[in-house]
C-alpha cells in the first residue's frame, strides 16, 4: 500500500472537518433551526403570552435566530471552495495521490473522481448562491441553483457514510493500516 503525502493528508483531514461542519449546519437548517418550523413555534408561544405578531415577523425572528449558525456555513463554504481548488491543483501537479492496486479497487478510484466533481459543483454552486446578486443572476435562477445544491448535498452525505464504512472494511480486510497511513503517512 502506498504512503500518502503530507499535503494529501493535511488536505484530507482539513476537508473532513470542513465537510462535517457544512453538513452539520445543513442539517441544523433543515431540522432544529428551520425557520418554517420555528416561526410557527414563535407564533404559538408568543400568542400564549398574549403577544401577537404577524407570520412575516415570526419568520424574520426565526431567521434571525439561525443567522449566526448560517454564517458558519458560509465561512466553511469559503474554506471548502479553497480546499477544492487546492485539491484540483494537487491533482494537476501530482495526480490523484493514489491509484487502484488491483482491479476490484478500480471502482473506488473512479468513485473518487466522481466525488471530486461533486465537490467542485458544490463549491461553485454555493458561491453562485451566495453571490447571485453580485454576478447579476436572477433570484429565481439562484433559487433553482440552491435547490440543486441542496439535492446534491445528499450525495456528499452518502459519500461520507460510504467512505467511513469503506475505509473500515478495507482496513479490516485487504488494506490493513489504511487508516493509520492517512494519519501518519
Amino acid at each position: 500500500m502506498k504512503n500518502y503525502s503530507l499535503q494529501l493528508r493535511v488536505w484530507h483531514w482539513a476537508n473532513a472537518v470542513v465537510v462535517l461542519g457544512l453538513l452539520g449546519t445543513f442539517f441544523l437548517r433543515k431540522t432544529f433551526l428551520s425557520w418554517h418550523t420555528n416561526s410557527q413555534i414563535l407564533l404559538d408561544k408568543l400568542a400564549g403570552f398574549g403577544i401577537t405578531v404577524t407570520t412575516d415577523q415570526a419568520a424574520a425572528l426565526a431567521k434571525a435566530v439561525r443567522a449566526p449558525m448560517w454564517e458558519w456555513h458560509i465561512i466553511l463554504g469559503y474554506v471548502f471552495a479553497g480546499l477544492v481548488l487546492w485539491r484540483l491543483v494537487m491533482i494537476v501537479k501530482e495526480g490523484f495521490g493514489y491509484a487502484p492496486e488491483n482491479s476490484h479497487m478500480a471502482w473506488v478510484y473512479r468513485g473518487y473522481k466522481v466525488i471530486y466533481a461533486v465537490m467542485a459543483f458544490m463549491a461553485v454552486s454555493g458561491l453562485v448562491i451566495h453571490f447571485y446578486k453580485d454576478i447579476g443572476l436572477a433570484k429565481d435562477i439562484a433559487g433553482s441553483v440552491k435547490e440543486l445544491h441542496e439535492l446534491v448535498a445528499w450525495a456528499i452525505v452518502a459519500f461520507v457514510a460510504l467512505h467511513i464504512v469503506g475505509v473500515f472494511v478495507a482496513d479490516n480486510r485487504d488494506q490493513k493500516g489504511i487508516t493509520s497511513k492517512m494519519i501518519s503517512g
